[in-house]
């Protein structure tokens, strides 16, 4: 299985099998309805590895999601085009398309053993533009 991950706004951020370890959609409404509700959120958590240059090789875009992560809500660039690509045999599993995410959550981990560390990122769709997330799949990955 490999993940891709695009994020599109000021600047493109581009993640990939190497980085990605597990991700995570979620559509979430109250649990104290009885009825189906119309607040209604989508989030995407994706879990994965971050890669320092070495012998001349680049580092990778997670230093770009943490820049991300500390833009204020006030300015428009807090607000990017986010497609999640799950992939297994060459086949689009699910394709998870979000025009306006914003960070919720990012943190790193590091740790003296593991050399590499870790980033958690957790992204929401706007709540008012929930109807445009786009969610694909069952069809060949484009190469």
């Amino acid at each position: 299985m490999a993940f891709k991950l695009k994020v599109e706004g000021g600047e493109t951020i581009e993640l990939g099998k190497d980085n990605i370890i597990t991700a995570v959609y979620k559509t979430d409404t109250p649990d104290d309805s009885n009825a189906r509700s119309t607040d209604v959120s989508t989030q995407l958590t994706i879990v994965g590895r971050i890669i320092t240059a070495t012998d001349g090789d680049q580092a990778d875009d997670t230093l770009k999601l943490a820049t991300w992560s500390l833009i204020p809500a006030v300015k428009a660039d807090s607000y990017r085009k986010v497609t999640m690509e799950v992939l297994v045999a060459g086949q689009v599993v699910r394709k998870i398309f979000f025009p306006n995410a914003f960070v919720v959550d990012y943190t790193e981990d590091f740790g003296a053993d593991e050399g590499v560390g870790t980033f958690n990122l957790v992204v929401r769709q706007k709540k008012d533009k929930v109807d445009a997330t786009k969610i694909e799949g069952g069809y060949a990955a484009e190469i």
